[in-house]
C-alpha cells in the first residue's frame, strides 16, 4: 500500500539516517579529532579551551576565563575548579602555552592568553586536524566533499540561529 505522503516518509526517513549518523560523527570521529589533535600531551578539556580559545577567542590568541567556563560547560560537565586546574596545568611548564593575567577592565576577571608555545601547539593541532581530514576526504569525490561542506555549513547556522544555547537543543519541542 502506498503512504498517502511520500515526501513526508522520505523526510522522517532522511531525519532518522542523519540521527542514526550523529553517535559516530560526534563522538567517534569527534574523539579521533581531539585524539590527534591533543598529541598525547593534553587533556580533551584542555584541547577544549585551545580550541575556543582559537576559535571564538579575541585575534584566536586571548579569551575572558568566564567566557572559556561557559562555554567548556556546554560541552562537558566540568566544574569551575577543574577549569582553573585545566588552565594551571597549560600554563605551567613543562606545557607553559598559557598565559593567565589580570583583566585591565576588572580585577576580579582574568584574561587567558596563548603563549607563543601555545600558539605553536595550536598550529600543530590544526595541522593534525587537516591530516586527518585529508585521510577522509581522499575516499570521497569533490563533489561529496563540498556537498559534505555546505551541509555542515548550513547545520552549523541552523544550529547557531535556532539555539541561543546549547542545552536548548535537548529541549522537547512542542
Amino acid at each position: 500500500m502506498e503512504s498517502p505522503n511520500p515526501s513526508a516518509d522520505r523526510d522522517a526517513q532522511r531525519v532518522t539516517e542523519l540521527l542514526e549518523l550523529f553517535y559516530p560523527v560526534h563522538y567517534k570521529t569527534g574523539i579521533a579529532f581531539e585524539d590527534a589533535m591533543r598529541n598525547g600531551q593534553l587533556t580533551r578539556k584542555q584541547t577544549a579551551i585551545l580550541w575556543l580559545i582559537h576559535s571564538e577567542g579575541i585575534d584566536g590568541r586571548q579569551m575572558r576565563r568566564k567566557e572559556i567556563e561557559r562555554l567548556l560547560q556546554t560541552w562537558f560537565e566540568v566544574s569551575s575548579s577543574a577549569i582553573t586546574k585545566a588552565l594551571r596545568g597549560m600554563s605551567r611548564p613543562p606545557l607553559s602555552l598559557l598565559k593567565i593575567v589580570e583583566d585591565p577592565d576588572s580585577a576580579r576577571e582574568k584574561q587567558v592568553l596563548l603563549t607563543s608555545k601555545g600558539e605553536k601547539f595550536v598550529q600543530m593541532m590544526m595541522a593534525e586536524g587537516r591530516r586527518l581530514i585529508r585521510r577522509i576526504v581522499e575516499q570521497m569525490t569533490e563533489a561529496e566533499v563540498d556537498a559534505g561542506i555546505t551541509y555542515l555549513r548550513k547545520a552549523t547556522e541552523a544550529m547557531e540561529a535556532g539555539f541561543k544555547n546549547p542545552s536548548e537543543a535537548i529541549q522537547p519541542a512542542h
